[in-house]
């Protein structure tokens, strides 16, 4: 689905991402681990349209480059941004409906899917999401995103500031995310969240991957762990 290549990424002068190769395959979750600063948020930043690059980012085959974030978004890859973007001054109802991506194709996921999953959100339906707590707008962020129907969802840091039993909620809608053949790219630094529910894990540091295999893997790699992710 999601085919990456030599990618470089830039902040002005500042060059980020130093020829970043990856993929998700179909109905596949991939934890994109590293230090902050390390260019994960980058990568998503990248693939959505959001910083200059160069490289080759290839969705379905057709080279993404240079479209703009909407083109992007519209042919399927959902990004749920670390900074839970909601609109404060609309209901929780409304933030989810400004979600939806008009299509002729039958969408998965609907308001009851959404309210069964979070039911905390069914509760707030007509609160203004900016009073909302950290966990219910990263929850309702979430969702707008889902409800545009994408066939990839990258997440940055969807876990970080949450309670434990809200990150135990997270790690179920992602599985369940999977089970309807939604690809996920999940940005993580909790490596037991990440390693839990992923398919394979790839690891960053200074711009370049330097680690890609399984969750056990990853697990038996002590010198991967302690030199590009533990404190």
């Amino acid at each position: 689905m999601l085919n990456i290549k030599n990618l470089h990424a830039y902040y002005g002068k500042s060059h980020v991402l130093h020829g970043v190769d990856m993929e998700v395959g179909e109905g596949e979750i991939v934890a994109l681990l590293g230090r902050n600063g390390s260019g994960r948020s980058t990568t998503a930043k990248a693939v959505m349209g959001l910083v200059a690059c160069d490289g080759s980012v290839q969705w379905r085959g057709q080279n993404v480059l240079g479209k703009a974030p909407f083109e992007i978004a519209h042919l399927g890859i959902g990004y749920v941004p670390e900074n839970r973007d909601v609109f404060p001054k609309l209901t929780v109802h409304q933030n989810l409906l400004l979600g939806q991506k008009h299509s002729k194709k039958q969408a998965r996921w609907s308001f009851e899917d959404m309210y069964t999953m979070f039911p905390r959100l069914k509760e707030r339906e007509h609160t203004e999401a900016g009073v909302l707590s950290g966990g219910e707008q990263q929850m309702l962020t979430l969702c707008r995103t889902l409800m545009g129907d994408p066939d990839l969802i990258i997440i940055d840091e969807p876990t970080e500031g949450l309670a434990p039993k809200i990150v135990e909620l997270v790690a179920q809608y992602l599985q369940a995310l999977r089970a309807r053949g939604v690809s996920v790219l999940l940005i993580e630094q909790k490596l037991t969240i990440a390693m839990a529910i992923s398919d394979r894990c790839l690891v960053m540091g200074h711009g370049s991957i330097v680690f890609e295999g399984t969750p056990q893997a990853l697990r038996e790699d002590s010198d991967t762990r302690k030199e590009w992710l533990e404190v």
